[in-house]
């Protein structure tokens, strides 16, 4: 029987507890780090950077965001079998557009006529670029947006893994970038997911009914 993309969407839900004897197999993960690679970004800037805490120690380290502010989301980052921290380019420079074009070049994107391809694209994200960030000024805000356009896709993508996942803005994130050195390697952290498996006594959230508004709130059509 095909399983439809909205059926993942229907099933998924935000997991309130994980069971901490159960790991996410290491082929599993592979995909999971694929999901993370491939997700669309604006002109495929791909402004973002992860960390994936898959060790007690690991864990322990990211789950110090939410132990002042937000200790209600320590036990579901310690007990989840992995937890993935985005977080976003705090600005863009040429030598980093440069080796995104680089990446593209090697992968094979400007393969038919790389003389007039290549410079164009070059040309076509500088000019976005600039535009965030001398004309509207929202450069970082702009990247952290593409930071959460991952995010939504990560989300279904791990569902249809079987995986369950908890997005998480409760943490602090100046805590989160001294940890893991992020600012000064020119990258802020925004949110936090632990994945694993639902722990079926405590996921009370499981059980519930998926409540979202109607087409009249949401849509219109024209």
């Amino acid at each position: 029987m095909t399983i439809a993309i909205t059926d993942y969407a229907f099933k998924r839900h935000t997991t309130k507890a994980f069971l901490p004897s159960r790991r996410i197999t290491d082929s599993d993960m592979a995909k999971v780090r694929e999901l993370l690679r491939l997700s669309p970004s604006s002109t495929n800037l791909q402004p973002w950077h992860f960390i994936i805490a898959g060790t007690e120690a690991g864990k322990a380290r990211v789950a110090k965001a939410a132990e002042a502010r937000y200790p209600f989301n320590v036990a579901a980052i310690r007990n989840a079998s992995h937890v993935v921290v985005f977080a976003g380019r705090l600005a863009t420079d040429e030598d980093y557009l440069l080796h995104v074009l680089a990446q593209e070049e090697a992968d094979g994107r400007f393969a038919g006529n790389p003389d007039e391809f290549k410079p164009q694209q070059h040309k076509g994200r500088s000019m976005f670029v600039d535009m965030h960030k001398n004309d509207l000024r929202d450069e970082q805000d702009w990247m952290a947006r593409q930071v959460y356009l991952n995010l939504g896709q990560f989300l279904l993508g791990v569902a249809t893994l079987g995986i369950n996942a908890t997005p998480m803005e409760g943490i602090d994130t100046d805590v989160l970038d001294a940890e893991f050195g992020l600012r000064e390697k020119g990258y802020a952290s925004y949110v936090v997911v632990p994945i694993g498996y639902s722990d079926p006594v405590g996921d009370y959230n499981a059980a519930l009914p998926k409540s979202r508004l109607t087409y009249a709130d949401i849509l219109t059509e024209v």
